[in-house]
Formats: C-alpha cells, sequence, structure tokens
C-alpha cells in the first residue's frame, strides 16, 4: 500500500477517498482552488495546497499545478477521484512518466472507450451487443440529418466525447434536427472541447442500467451487479439504487457477463462502469438490453454498489493501483438488500431548477431518519457544511442521501423520509421534489424509465405555494418576537367550538407576507401540531422574519403591518427579461426594435455547462437589449425588455 495520496479533486469526492485514505493509514493529501479554501476537505486532508483561482481552467483542470503539488509534498501516487481528470488520458500517462502511481484506468483504457463512436466499434467486436444508430467520421449537416431520417424518429444526438448528460439532444422531427445539433455542438464544444457527434435510435420506454466491473493487474475481472439509474432529468440522474427493479437472475447473468466481457476487451485495470440502455416495455429481457459506453472511472453513485456488497471500492482502487490481485473472486461477492441514492442539488425546482447559489446560513441533513423503525441505515455524502458557500464554478451537489434496507419498498420509504428532512436556507434545494419523487407509488412499483420525471412533472415538482399549516406556524413564530397591533392573540380553545356561544368572537386570523404575496389565514390548529421555524439571527436579509421548514422545503414570511399597504401578488407580464442566475450570454436571436412571437427565443443564457433559453413572455417588440453574446451577467441582471404589441398599436 502507498504511504501518501494526492486526490485531485474537490468536495464530496475529495472527502470520500479521504476516508478511506485515514482508515488505511495513507496519508491525504488536498489541492484547492481559491473559492475552495475553507471547505471541508481541505480542513480534513494531512496536507493540502493552493493551486490556482477559482475556475476549474484555471487550478484544478491544470495537470501541471497537480503534479507539482505532488512532488512538492511527496505523494506517491494519485487519485482523479470521479470528475475533471479522472478520465484524461494525457494526464494518467503524465503521472505514470512522473513516477507515480496513478489510481485509475490505463491510457490505454481511457483511450479505448473515451469516444463513444470507437468505443461502440470495439464492443460490437468484441460480442457486446451496441444500439442501433450513425457512427461515422462524416460530420456534415446534411450526412447527419440523412442518418437521422434513416434511423426513423426519434434519434438521440450525443457529443462523442461526452458525458454527464451533456451534449445530448432528443429529436422527434426532422423539422428541428439541425436546431438541436446546432445547440447540441456547441454544449459539447464547451464542455470537452470536441463537438463531433454519434446518433443513435431513441428508445421510447428506457432503463439507464450500468454494471460496476473491476479488473487488476494480473487480468483478473469481476462484476459488482449492477445499478438502476433511470431516474433522470435532462440526462442528469436523479436517484439511483442497486439491484434494478425487475431484474431476473437469468437477464442478470447476461447482462454482468457482458460486461465482464466489455473489461476484457480493453484489459481493463482499476473500477469502471459498463453503461446500458434498456428497453422496458416489456420487462427486462437480455435480448433488449444494448451498450451504451463505459466510464474509466468511479462514478458518482457507486455508494449503492458498496451498501449492497458490503465492499470499499476505494479500497479496492488503492490496492489494485499498487499491484495487488482483486480482493474477492466473483463467486466470494454477495449481494445483500437494497441501496437507493438520492443527489441532493443546490437548485429550484420551482423555477425551472435553475441553480441557486449563494451562503449555507443553515444547513441540517440528519445522520438517522427520525420516526424510522429502529433509525434506519442511511449514509450521507456531503462536501459543504453550515456556514459555506455554494459557488457558480463547480457542480451545484450539496451531497448525496444514501439508505439501505432489506427491500426496495423500505428503502425507497426511508430515502423519502431522509430527504424530506434536510433542512436548507437560503441556498434552494431539490429535497421536497427527491421526497416526492421517492414516495412516488409508480417508483415505489418500480414502473421507471428515463422519461418519469417528465411525465410525473405535476406531481413531483412542488407548486411553491406553502401550505396553510406552514403558515399558521410563520404567523405564531412571528408573534413571539414580533408582537404588533395587528397580530392574533394566543389560541384560545374557546375559539376553536364555532356555534358553541351566539357571541362568540371570529376565529383569530392574520395576514403574512411571502414574496410580496399577502395571505389572509385562519389559525384553527392546536399550536402542538406547527411545524418548528428558525428565527431572525439567520436571515440579514431585510424582511425575512422566519423561515420554516417543512417535507423537505423551506419559506420565509415576514408579517404585514397595517401601513405595508394592500399589495398583492407582484406585477407581471412587464416585459423585463431577468437573469434567473450567474452565468455568461452565449447567442442573441434578436435585435432592438425587432418584432418577437410569445415564447420566441431572445437569448440563450449558459450556466454550469448547462444551456437555458429565455423567451419573450408575450408577442411584442424588443425595447432594449442590456446584454450581447460573451457577456458574464450576474443573477437577476437586467437582459433585455419587451414591449406588448398593444402598446405599440399593433394587434396584440
Amino acid at each position: 500500500m502507498m504511504e501518501s495520496l494526492l486526490i485531485a479533486n474537490r468536495g464530496e469526492i475529495a472527502r470520500r477517498i479521504l476516508r478511506t485514505a485515514k482508515r488505511l493509514g495513507v496519508r491525504g493529501i488536498a489541492v484547492y482552488s481559491e473559492a475552495d479554501a475553507d471547505m471541508p476537505f481541505v480542513k480534513e486532508a494531512d496536507e493540502a495546497v493552493l493551486i490556482g483561482p477559482a475556475p476549474a481552467r484555471e487550478s484544478y483542470l491544470v495537470q501541471e499545478k497537480i503534479l507539482e503539488a505532488a512532488r512538492k509534498t511527496g505523494a506517491q501516487a494519485i487519485h482523479p477521484g470521479y470528475g475533471f481528470l479522472s478520465e484524461n488520458a494525457e494526464f494518467a500517462e503524465a503521472v505514470e512518466k512522473a513516477g507515480l502511481i496513478w489510481v485509475g484506468a490505463p491510457p490505454s483504457s481511457i483511450r479505448a472507450m473515451g469516444l463513444k463512436d470507437a468505443a461502440k466499434r470495439l464492443m460490437q467486436e468484441a460480442g457486446v451487443p451496441v444500439t442501433p444508430g450513425y457512427l461515422g467520421e462524416d460530420q456534415s449537416e446534411a450526412r447527419l440529418a440523412s442518418e437521422a431520417a434513416a434511423i426513423g424518429w426519434p434519434v438521440l444526438i450525443k457529443a462523442v466525447a461526452g458525458g454527464g448528460g451533456k451534449g445530448m439532444r432528443r429529436v422527434d422531427r426532422a423539422e428541428d434536427f439541425l436546431d438541436a445539433l446546432t445547440s447540441c455542438r456547441r454544449e459539447a464544444a464547451a464542455s470537452f472541447g470536441d463537438d463531433r457527434v454519434l446518433l443513435e435510435k431513441y428508445i421510447l420506454n428506457p432503463r439507464h442500467i450500468e454494471v460496476q466491473v473491476f479488473g487488476d493487474q494480473q487480468g483478473g475481472a469481476v462484476h459488482l451487479f449492477e445499478r438502476d439509474c433511470s431516474l433522470q432529468r435532462r440526462h442528469q440522474k436523479v436517484i439511483e439504487e442497486a439491484p434494478a427493479p425487475g431484474m431476473d437472475p437469468a437477464t442478470r447473468e447476461a447482462l454482468c457477463a457482458a460486461a465482464v466481457r466489455a473489461a476484457r476487451a480493453v484489459d481493463y485495470v482499476g473500477a469502471g462502469t459498463i453503461e446500458f440502455i434498456a428497453d422496458g416495455s416489456e420487462g427486462l429481457r437480455a435480448d433488449r438490453i444494448w451498450f451504451m459506453e463505459m466510464n474509466t472511472r468511479l462514478q458518482v453513485e457507486h455508494p449503492v454498489t458498496e451498501e449492497i456488497t458490503g465492499e470499499d471500492l476505494v479500497e479496492w482502487q488503492l490496492r489494485v493501483a499498487c499491484g495487488e490481485p482483486l480482493p474477492k473472486t466473483q463467486d466470494q461477492i454477495q449481494m445483500n438488500g437494497w441501496a437507493m441514492e438520492a443527489r441532493l442539488y443546490a437548485e429550484n425546482p420551482t423555477a425551472g431548477f435553475l441553480p441557486s447559489i449563494g451562503r449555507l446560513e443553515w444547513l441540517e441533513i440528519p445522520s438517522c431518519i427520525v420516526n424510522s423503525p429502529n433509525l434506519a441505515h442511511c449514509r450521507v455524502e456531503a462536501g459543504v457544511e453550515m456556514g459555506g458557500e455554494v459557488s457558480p464554478y463547480y457542480d451545484p451537489m450539496i451531497a448525496k442521501l444514501i439508505v439501505h434496507a432489506p427491500t426496495r419498498e423500505e428503502a425507497a420509504r426511508n430515502l423519502a423520509m431522509l430527504c424530506a428532512q434536510v433542512r436548507i436556507w437560503p441556498v434552494r434545494t431539490n429535497a421536497a421534489f427527491l421526497a416526492r419523487a421517492a414516495s412516488d407509488p409508480d417508483f415505489i412499483a418500480g414502473r421507471v424509465d428515463t422519461g418519469f420525471i417528465e411525465r410525473h412533472a405535476d406531481r413531483l415538482v412542488p407548486s411553491g405555494e406553502p401550505p396553510l399549516r406552514v403558515m399558521q406556524a410563520a404567523v405564531w413564530e412571528l408573534r413571539k418576537g414580533h408582537a404588533h397591533p395587528h397580530a392574533p392573540a394566543p389560541p384560545d380553545p374557546w375559539d376553536r367550538l364555532k356555534g358553541f356561544r351566539l357571541n362568540a368572537d371570529p376565529a383569530p386570523r392574520a395576514e403574512i407576507r411571502m414574496a410580496e404575496q399577502i395571505h389572509w389565514i385562519d389559525l384553527e390548529v392546536k399550536p402542538g401540531d406547527w411545524i418548528g421555524a428558525l428565527s431572525d439571527p439567520w436571515f440579514p436579509s431585510g424582511r425575512e422574519n422566519r423561515v420554516v421548514f417543512h417535507d423537505g422545503e423551506a419559506w420565509a414570511f415576514d408579517h404585514v403591518t397595517a401601513d405595508d399597504g394592500a399589495s398583492g401578488a407582484a406585477a407581471e407580464g412587464d416585459g423585463q427579461i431577468f437573469a434567473p442566475m450567474p452565468g455568461q450570454v452565449v447567442s442573441v436571436e434578436v435585435a432592438e426594435g425587432g418584432k418577437v412571437a410569445k415564447g420566441q427565443k431572445l437569448l440563450t443564457l449558459t450556466a454550469m455547462k448547462m444551456e437555458h433559453a429565455l423567451t419573450a413572455p408575450f408577442d411584442g417588440t424588443v425595447t432594449r437589449l442590456a446584454v450581447k453574446a460573451g457577456d458574464q451577467v450576474t443573477e437577476s441582471a437586467l437582459l433585455a425588455v419587451v414591449g406588448r404589441a398593444a402598446e405599440f398599436g399593433e394587434d396584440a
């Protein structure tokens, strides 16, 4: 075993690897950017080295800086984590050339599987079934459009060098193909520096199933069963589980054997994942599952495999990298129970899942599930702590929430409860969305494919409106610290007996404001039914006096006094287009003075390598353009103004 290990990654990834390194007595060395100086992984490392400014291209992606940090600290090995440089063959070669141990796949394997078109050809030669599509070198628009039509709609455009759901577009009609191709290429170039694409037949009832494989330097190769990652949004995984629901033993054996063949075909060493797409319209069948790609690294969702097998996959990586054989043979690897993982992101589901950044004034994720029998087993992999920052420079993941239980139904129930008990403010999160997804009847029944979230969005995405009991809790919490002439009196048991006395006072009522909206509410619940709230000192932002948490959501309220005016909902439809998040303007589709139709694209903003189109709210004329392509903008910055058609003497 090596004595020291430098981790070329950040956040929860670095913390996860450090934990195993410490257990094995290996000195853990962190590298960090200026934005991450106060992050937990920096404090937990035995030694930490500053490698540059916040942007990853100036710090975490600069190979020379990482190698220099390894030299300066005397590191014997480098673990790239599961992002950034983990699948960079040139970096792997540079590490080995420097005389260091590379804790990852061999450069030759990374190259073989790094380009999706070449990988599929290799898999075909190895007898692994692949999805029908186009893998050709001709990248002209005419050829790609022709091949897409020949495959048959819908088709999927995928970046050749892609991953993580970036550079992917589904196209249902020929007339939409070129626009989707342009957007896909632009995103691929920004994310991977390579705008080449391939085409695949889009499976209409797709299940995303992947197999964890491991190889050693002696030629050994095993699998650690499958994971189902079908619950996705915009090709980004949301909830993963192991094993896959509906997987019978015969299909599992065929699938996992194909995965091991794929690993052997590239002489694989270390942890890897063979990803498959399955047509789930008739259940899982071996003849309806096709190779999609290989990730030559440890995956974000590896904890669910660890939970059902009892193995530490990072320890396996370190041992294999040092030349040891695989810790277990195939028949020694056993599967026990069911595990699920939810990705807790800093994003706002009620605003189209736009990223949410800022200081985590309050962060509370339980270490066990309250109100669950035996305080059910759960595991939290978090990269941040209370008081820390969610920055715009990196992936907005706050934590991974993992549960393990004897059955799938118990695992789903426990995951929903864990997500519902998350309390975070003022950064918005998807905790309530995750809780709803994990408790959805179709999810619990295993009726899941990659279109699940889109189909059930109306019942999964919170409305943004607080339940009555939340507003009631806020009123009474406000009153405790901010009594004023219009605050209701404390609850009186007589107030609950409507009609008992002819001269009874009306039930107590109050008005309360949230996001410029005023609500009138009756206070007809017992104080013991109300939900806990936080108090003033946590929130210095003016009107926000109380924050109430409930089922993974958070609401900030302030009480309305008589001289606040009778404001209703904020004015709507004024035509001002603001930036929903910090980002860069990548394109402007209209000109000042030009006419636009409702829903027409005005400009495209990119943040965290994902594109967001901003459209006209109504028919009208662009009266102002405040930005141009290439501009960096802050959240809430004015981008454009659209005047209504009626204001210009036109038909509305």
